[in-house]
């Protein structure tokens, strides 16, 4: 494992607010990542990018050090200054070999989650990895890798009781909703049409809210969302000339900058003045900071739940050490198998290479002897050579894995 490496930006390190400067857009994460596998001759790499977490997982022989760090956040070009980017840099986790394995199994399994036991995190890892692996960006190994995540998480989740009764982030955020006693026909407005927000929508389905306008920057998935909730799809374009009035906002979308700005929110208001809502799962938060303290509004984000998902950490920690049982085994089993599968892709070649000392025997070494067999003789050379092929395939390959077992 001594190739795998993480670059982490946490909430534990990093404010929410400024965690927000590192999330990466879908429109130029395959840009980026494939100017970091150039610049630095990265052989796999995937990026995972949630509410409380930015990290790049990848593959790569030399150690990591300070200077290589600084220098791979900022051939990112995020759009921060360097002054406060220098500063950042040095807040930044560095995982390498078995603590960088250790470490995203931790978070796969959301015991590094702001709410320990919400089984998003693992969806959220894998779909960031089949997005890069589509892309071309990862291979063998970070297969390997992934396909123990899945299955550690899966042991974690279903031996302990780390997961049951979860409280996610989505799910905490709309308790706080659900105490406002909004009625079933409020005005929803929902802007993004994304996982979290899909999430979202299942709680609101569940407690039959049934009024529902849906924006997004892709208008197919916002039909798409939109259906499911029998609601009205817009672009994300229409949402500064909507005038149908709302009661709550509920948004997480992937920008950069605020989607409801000042100017909006009035425009959506639309002359009303009863006391709105919003619920703001993004980071960096979609919602202007003057929206919030020009107006009178109930808001709700990610970082105030901050003190609820403290409290939850408590309560579960004995589970904790469970998971981190859990998690030592599958390690453990890990190296062998790791050490056979190098021992496969060495030796994937052996098959076509006796194959060509084969053809060379019969068609050049022997082949005037040969020759003067007579057909009988030439069945059972026949017969003897394809034998002999079949050991020479599989002996060497058995012969090193009993010298790994052994070894272990």
């Amino acid at each position: 494992m001594k190739q795998l490496k993480v670059i982490a930006f946490t909430h534990k390190n990093i404010e929410l607010k400024d965690l927000g400067h590192f999330v990466i857009c879908n429109e130029t994460l395959e840009d980026r990542l494939s100017n970091l596998k150039a610049k630095f001759n990265i052989p796999e790499i995937f990026y995972i990018g949630t509410c409380n977490r930015v990290e790049f997982i990848f593959s790569l022989e030399r150690d990591l050090d300070h200077t290589f760090v600084k220098d791979f956040i900022l051939s990112l070009n995020f759009c921060v200054p360097d002054e406060k980017l220098a500063c950042l840099a040095d807040q930044v986790s560095i995982y390498e070999d078995q603590e960088a394995l250790n470490h995203l199994l931790r978070i796969s399994c959301s015991l590094e989650s702001l709410v320990v036991g919400e089984k998003e995190i693992l969806a959220q890892v894998r779909k960031a990895y089949e997005h890069c692996r589509e892309a071309g960006f990862t291979g063998d190994y970070l297969r390997m890798v992934m396909n123990l995540v899945v299955k550690t998480a899966k042991e974690v989740y279903t031996h302990t009781n780390i997961s049951r009764k979860p409280i996610s982030v989505v799910s905490l955020a709309y308790r706080k909703l659900r105490d406002l006693k909004m009625c079933s026909n409020a005005r929803i407005l929902i802007i993004g049409a994304g996982e979290t927000n899909r999430n979202f929508s299942k709680y609101l389905q569940k407690h039959k809210y049934s009024n529902f306008a849906v924006f997004n920057r892709t208008l197919s998935k916002a039909e798409e969302m939109a259906a499911d909730l029998q609601g009205k799809a817009y672009s994300l374009d229409e949402l500064a000339s909507y005038n149908e009035g709302f009661d709550v906002i509920i948004t997480c979308t992937g920008s950069t900058e605020p989607v409801i700005t000042n100017e909006i929110y009035q425009s959506l208001l639309n002359g009303e003045t009863d006391k709105k809502v919003i619920v703001d799962l993004a980071i960096p938060n979609d919602t202007a900071a003057e929206v919030v303290e020009n107006n009178s509004l109930y808001y709700i984000e990610v970082s105030s739940l901050q003190e609820v998902a403290n409290h939850n950490i408590q309560e579960r920690y004995k589970e904790l050490i469970h998971a981190e049982r859990i998690i030592e085994q599958n390690i453990a089993e890990f190296q062998p198998a790791l050490k056979q599968r190098r021992v496969e892709l060495a030796m994937r070649d052996v098959p076509e290479k006796i194959k060509q000392i084969r053809k060379t025997a019969i068609d050049s070494v022997f082949a005037s002897e040969i020759e003067g067999l007579d057909p009988n003789s030439r069945e059972v050379l026949e017969k003897v050579i394809n034998y002999m092929e079949k050991k020479y395939i599989s002996v060497p390959m058995v012969i090193a894995k009993q010298i790994l077992v052994n070894h272990n």
